[in-house]
């Protein structure tokens, strides 16, 4: 690997290995690196004590405290990622060292900062989000085939919007690669489900299999 520019810092929220719950890999064990501070203030947010907590950390140390896991899917989630200027080199870094890389990203800012290689899990906000405006929709054109579209939905409202938005995309993006999930505890993925069923809509419903499995826990150990 080419000499680490440990000059670059970014701030940490935490570091854990667990189950991928969301995406095209949930099910599948996961190092995940969350990163301190994000642009939005989602009504239903459920990563708040990521806005501010963190620590100061160099890619080497990054690297090191990912190493011991010996898994090779990593994701880069937040708060969002693309606000700390040290996340694109820490993706090449991780890209170089092997690791198959995902970004959890909210959809504001441009997803083309990160390497082509890193999977981008793109959400967009819905109304009830109380952020819908601040979605850059350039975004949805800078989709490549293996990345993921998220929408989090709590209402019919946010359903035919999410609707509208996929219809947005390019044909060649994959339809099983359009996530619909449901705000937790808001809406039950049933109604959801039956909603897309009855528009024949070509989509994955998604459910937070983190929550299933741990629903005591609010964050990552």
């Amino acid at each position: 690997m080419e000499q680490i520019n440990d000059q670059i810092t970014l701030r940490v929220n935490e570091i854990f290995y667990s189950i991928q719950g969301e995406s095209l890999y949930a099910g599948c064990p996961c190092v995940f690196i969350r990163l301190s501070g994000c642009n939005l203030r989602c009504s239903y947010c459920d990563t708040r004590y990521a806005y501010h907590q963190g620590v100061e950390m160099g890619i080497v140390e990054i690297l090191n405290r990912v190493d011991p896991y010996k898994s090779n899917l990593v994701e880069i989630t937040g708060g969002e990622p693309l606000i700390q200027s040290g996340t694109p080199p820490l993706i090449e870094y991780l890209l170089v060292a092997g690791y198959k890389v995902m970004m959890e990203t909210n959809g504001t800012l441009d997803i083309r900062l990160a390497d082509d290689r890193c999977i981008k899990v793109m959400d967009i906000k819905c109304p009830s989000s109380g952020e819908v405006e601040k979605n850059d929709l350039k975004n949805l054109q800078r989709l490549k085939t293996e990345d993921q579209l998220k929408f989090v939905i709590g209402d019919r409202n946010d359903y035919e919007f999410a609707k509208e938005i996929k219809g947005l995309l390019n044909n060649e993006f994959p339809a099983d690669h359009v996530l619909f999930s449901t705000i937790y505890e808001k809406m039950a993925p049933t109604r959801l489900a039956k909603w897309i069923i009855e528009d024949r809509l070509q989509v994955r419903l998604q459910v937070q299999l983190h929550k299933i499995l741990w629903p005591e826990r609010d964050r990552g150990v």
